[in-house]
């Protein structure tokens, strides 16, 4: 047993980012607690059959859980911190079989996750204090890359920039997907539901074949990787009989500890291309311009667009571009667009493909937005394969590629340090982040309520959204200085303020921070909640001890520990 957390990570960027991440907690002593009904003496011996079956430096305690909180938290919301009673490390299905036989016997509750990056969320804290803290990190082998039928099958612990690394040493015609901070779990990332920017950046609908060990230790695999010698164990959804593999995302029902995910073939060309607006109700026009050209297939991937305040937070601090009180008035914003050569609001797509293609495709874009959308500017750079060949990622400017050509980065992590204002400031997040639909009117007023209600507690609306065909993922991202009591109690009440709202239009979010997951669950109320009913069923080992309260699903043993709807 250790009270010191070895690296995590081999890259020193990342490293380095994960270091910093951790830092500079508020509280700096990590408490020492027990999981729920559970003895001392009990876990004692817990601790010591762990260390026999992992090993004594896969076992942290103490001082070695100080990367196993969330290192966003804010006391002023009102909730016990969440802190882990210890943490383990397995590195094998062995050990991870081993480890959940001695969980069980003692009734201990383990939080599962594969690189305990989803900050702004909760990062690796778990629901329920008290938890042993389940890091699958070690667990980091890139099992296969196929390269004529674009796929790969990794563990947890493979992050999008060490799958970006084998594919580019070994030089093949593939681009991995990767979300906007590389540091990310492929798997970890993808379960939540997170998203990249090339045309296989939707990661959860690019998933095929699971491996999952299950509460009891057993192992199930999905669609045809259920067969032990399929060849299409990794290249379709198809099963025979129910598909399971929803069953895994978001989920607290098993443990992914194989997936195959689609990569990106690589193309011949790739055009980056900008659409950005003067006015804030142009997102109107945005939002039914290029929705419906995802909807007729014009643009088939995925469509950004970003608010100006978001993105000036990559360029300066907001000091720095507002030396007054409350947010950045509208007038300044003004003035901004033409210092940062950007809209009020810009859409950012790529295409991807044979260059003639693409060439069409973009022609009929131009066409649309002429005709549609006189009030923006439209703007592309093509980039293609010498002599016609395959397009290199690497050759693309990163101005105009980077992650929008699977190149992972740490690109946009300045924006936590927004509102750092002293040379001890230390910048934090949180996000509110709901379903809208694809409608102009609705989500020009939603922008209108939510850009308001940050105002009220003096923040700029930092914010940005995912156009997929009929939805929209919209993001707003809640900085603050965590070392400034006003502004995590300021941006705590910006957060149940949007919530507030959001639920009354029937809005939810997509996920959750670990202290949210019961009022986002609660919104799901058809017929007495028969959705959470239906899932809770499926949780049928008695011990309670995979992940209790993820997403608000919970164990019949602890089910007393979940919250009421925060509206009653």
């Amino acid at each position: 047993m250790t009270n010191n957390a070895p690296p995590k990570y081999s890259d020193p960027l990342y490293q380095a980012a994960h270091d910093e991440a951790f830092s500079k907690p508020l509280f700096p002593k990590i408490e020492t607690v027990l999981p729920p009904d559970v003895s001392q003496e009990d876990f004692d011996t817990a601790l010591k059959h762990l260390i026999e079956v992992l090993g004594k430096d896969s076992v942290l305690t103490g001082e070695g859980l100080k990367e196993y909180v969330d290192p966003y938290e804010i006391p002023e919301s009102g909730r016990e911190r969440n802190v882990p009673s210890a943490a383990v490390c397995p590195s094998s299905m062995p050990e991870l079989q081993a480890l959940l036989k001695v969980v069980n016997e003692h009734k201990i509750p383990v939080w599962t996750f594969s690189r305990g990056k989803n900050l702004g969320y909760g990062g690796p804290a778990p629901r329920v204090s008290g938890c042993i803290a389940l890091d699958l990190h070690r667990m980091n082998k890139i099992l296969e890359v196929n390269e004529k039928f674009s796929y790969a099958v990794v563990e947890p612990g493979v992050t999008f920039g060490d799958l970006y690394e084998y594919c580019a040493n070994n030089k093949l015609k593939v681009w991995p997907s990767t979300a906007s901070l590389g540091w990310g779990s492929v798997i970890g990332n993808t379960l939540d539901r997170g998203m990249g920017f090339i045309p296989t950046g939707v990661h959860h609908e690019n998933v095929a074949g699971m491996e999952v060990i299950l509460a009891n230790g057993d192992v199930v695999r999905t669609g045809q990787f259920a067969m032990s010698n399929s060849p299409s164990a990794h290249i379709t959804k198809l099963t025979f009989g129910p598909t399971i593999d929803g069953l895994f995302i978001q989920s607290n029902l098993g443990i992914v500890t194989k997936m195959g995910i689609n990569l990106t073939p690589q193309p011949q060309a790739y055009m980056a291309c900008s659409f950005d607006v003067p006015e804030f109700e142009h997102i109107e026009t945005i939002v039914d311009v290029f929705g419906e050209l995802r909807r007729n297939g014009t643009l088939p991937y995925m469509v950004y667009v970003f608010y100006i305040a978001e993105w000036a937070t990559m360029f300066g601090k907001h000091s720095e571009w507002w030396k007054g009180d409350g947010p950045i008035p509208d007038w300044r914003l003004r003035e901004m667009q033409e210092d940062l050569d950007t809209g009020i609001w810009t859409v950012k797509f790529g295409l991807y493909g044979p260059t003639e293609v693409i060439k069409a495709q973009f022609d009929e874009v131009r066409r649309v937005v002429a005709k549609d959308a006189p009030v923006g500017r439209l703007r592309q750079a093509l980039f293609t394969g010498e002599n016609g060949g395959l397009l290199e990622a690497t050759a693309v400017s990163p101005l105009y590629g980077g992650v929008r050509v699977g190149i992972p980065s740490m690109w946009n992590i300045p924006m936590v340090n927004y509102y750092n204002l002293r040379k001890d400031s230390v910048g934090a997040h949180g996000a509110y982040s709901p379903i809208v639909p694809l409608d102009g009117r609705t989500v020009l007023e939603w922008a209108r309520t939510a850009k308001g209600i940050c105002a009220e507690q003096g923040f700029d609306f930092l914010c940005d959204f995912f156009m997929h065909e009929r939805y929209a993922i919209f993001v707003t991202m809640l900085c603050f200085d965590k070392t400034s009591r006003e502004q995590r109690t300021g941006v705590d009440k910006v957060f149940h303020r949007l919530f507030e709202e959001g639920s009354r239009r029937g809005f939810a979010k997509y996920r959750a921070h670990i202290n949210h997951m019961d009022l986002n669950a609660e919104l799901f109320d058809f017929n007495n909640h028969a959705y959470r009913r239906f899932v809770e069923t499926l949780k049928v080992n008695p011990n309670g001890v995979l992940s209790p309260g993820k997403m608000g699903i919970w164990p019949q043993r602890l089910k007393h520990l979940r919250e009421s709807s925060w509206m009653d």
